[in-house]
């Protein structure tokens, strides 16, 4: 099986209904396998969600990244994505592993968790990987405090690959890193950035971990 991607690309409405939606798309997943796109449109119907994911797999398949659908295993499962990242509200984890992809391969299933005790239970769940935040102020959550870093510590610790959001840039992710995170997901660092496949390069050095001095 593939290694899991280091930094997550999250959508959102305003940027699905960008006109350059397609081009930054692209620059985004030309990083390569270590870059997930996550579809994630709250206004957009079911219809418009499952063109957007086609739309993310057909861009991300020549540079081999992932694409997961955020909140509905339906449609990560009947498009050409590869998970779906589960939320509070959304099917559980177990009817989600019912679903398969196109050819019966599983689907990766991610859980968004802002608490330990939501961390404990997806594990106990089965879900293959944590998404927890917001650990640092965020433009997408404006006047909400960050959660701290203490908490992506714990959750890391449960031992399923776990990602930071929330108010990532480089730096941040490198702190992810040592902290015990496999990744990274972010938003406008990524998508407004002047030159967003130097963003998603820079981003993905930072949220991989630091080979020792002088080793190979």
């Amino acid at each position: 099986m593939r290694p899991l991607p280091r930094v997550l690309a999250y959508t959102n409405d305003e940027i699905a209904r960008r006109e350059d939606f397609g081009i930054l798309a692209a620059a985004l997943a030309a990083a390569g396998p270590a870059v997930a796109l996550v579809v994630r449109a709250p206004d957009a119907s079911a219809d418009a969600l499952t063109a957007l994911a086609d739309r993310c797999a057909r861009l991300a398949r020549a540079p081999e990244a992932m694409v997961l659908v955020s909140g509905r295993a339906d449609i990560a499962a009947a498009s050409d994505a590869h998970g779906v990242i589960l939320r509070g509200g959304d099917i559980a984890v177990a009817d989600a592993r019912q679903l398969k992809r196109p050819g019966g391969l599983p689907l990766l299933i991610y859980r968004s968790v802002h608490d330990l005790a939501a961390a404990e239970e997806a594990a106990r769940a089965g879900a293959d990987a944590l998404i927890v935040g917001t650990i640092w102020p965020s433009t997408s959550h404006p006047g909400q405090p960050g959660a701290g870093t203490a908490l992506l510590t714990r959750c890391a610790a449960l031992g399923l690959p776990t990602y930071a959001i929330g108010g990532v840039t480089p730096e941040r992710a490198r702190e992810a890193i040592e902290c015990g995170a496999w990744g990274v997901a972010a938003i406008s660092a990524l998508w407004d950035a002047p030159k967003p496949y130097l963003a998603m390069v820079e981003m993905v050095g930072a949220a991989e971990p630091r080979r020792e001095e002088g080793g190979t």
